[in-house]
């Protein structure tokens, strides 16, 4: 499976940690090695990376990635890098005639949240969206999480500023490319570049679905508090790993 992850921002809250928000080492490997690292687990073998700010930095990295790892990286250039995130998936409608996921570069998941998602069945030309209704989820940035309500599995509204919503965007996606051009809609007829803007124009037309995550994890990694967080969350799924494997080799 085809994989789409948008790296073209600037990152600057977490420019004090590196010059590049996708290279910020966490447990000493960059954000954007978990992502891809997770969803290879998840069942993605090809990625396509959207790159803008410090974008030959970014590629230089991913070279030296693909060749260690044996990964089909291939690169997108994102000159509109300071426009919303819209502007970076659209730069991918070329390269992608075929259902895809598609991830950001700063937010770590539970690999089994892609497996999943891939075996559901997408709306003919819509997409699907990983959602995390857990309201109560201490991980969530309130102030800068996407917000979704959606009824019975369809999106009706998605966006950071609605105040009625009852789940949360984790900005894991299974595609096809009738997002080109409900993006491209969304620029021409409402002024909106965004991602989020192009989920409405699929969500008027029942185009846009949910599946619910239950609960497990996932995060974006924004900032200084944030990435406290992944530290924190990594470390404590590192122990978790490894008394699991303790025990195993104990009973045997």
């Amino acid at each position: 499976m085809k994989c789409l992850i948008i790296a073209a921002g600037q990152g600057s809250r977490l420019r004090q940690r590196a010059e590049s928000k996708p290279l910020v080492p966490l447990q000493g490997t960059p954000l954007i090695e978990h992502v891809i690292g997770a969803a290879r687990k998840g069942g993605v073998d090809e990625f396509f990376v959207v790159n803008g700010y410090r974008g030959r930095m970014l590629r230089d990295h991913l070279d030296g990635v693909s060749k260690r790892d044996s990964i089909a990286i291939h690169h997108i250039d994102n000159d509109r890098w300071r426009e919303p995130n819209g502007i970076s998936v659209l730069k991918a409608k070329d390269r992608l005639n075929e259902p895809f996921v598609l991830l950001m570069s700063d937010h770590l998941f539970d690999p089994t949240i892609v497996r999943d998602l891939s075996k559901k069945s997408l709306p003919r030309e819509g997409v699907i969206l990983a959602i995390d209704a857990n309201l109560n989820n201490r991980l969530v940035d309130l102030d800068d999480v996407t917000r979704v309500y959606q009824e019975n599995g369809f999106i009706r509204e998605i966006g950071k500023g609605i105040t009625r919503y009852n789940a949360f965007d984790t900005g894991i996606f299974l595609c096809t490319p009738g997002l080109f051009d409900s993006l491209e809609t969304s620029m021409q007829r409402n002024q909106d570049a965004s991602l989020s803007g192009g989920i409405r124009v699929l969500a008027r037309s029942n185009l846009a679905v949910s599946m619910d995550i239950d609960s497990r994890f996932w995060l974006d990694v924004d900032d200084s508090r944030t990435y406290v967080k992944a530290e924190v969350a990594l470390e404590q799924m590192t122990k978790t790993r490894n008394s699991s494997v303790h025990s195993q080799t104990t009973i045997v």
